[in-house]
């Protein structure tokens, strides 16, 4: 991961359990929802790895949230 975008990934990660505890579900939950690690799904929202697109774009299906709201940082 470059580290020169790590803001960015920690608040992508802040917002993806934002809405993921929102609609209620577990870190497992979604995990095996979209096909991923509980371990995974953790790392990317503790800023801990890169995340692909695929993956994203899954995320936002799953939690039925429109892509830019995954990238609206506060």
């Amino acid at each position: 991961m470059n580290r020169a975008h790590s803001e960015e990934y920690r608040k992508l990660g802040l917002n993806i359990a934002y809405y993921r505890k929102e609609r209620g579900l577990s870190q497992i939950q979604l995990a095996d929802r979209i096909d991923i690690s509980r371990t995974h799904m953790s790392r990317i929202e503790n800023n801990d790895c890169a995340v692909s697109l695929d993956v994203i774009f899954s995320i936002a299906k799953t939690l039925e949230v429109p892509i830019d709201k995954l990238f609206e940082f506060r």
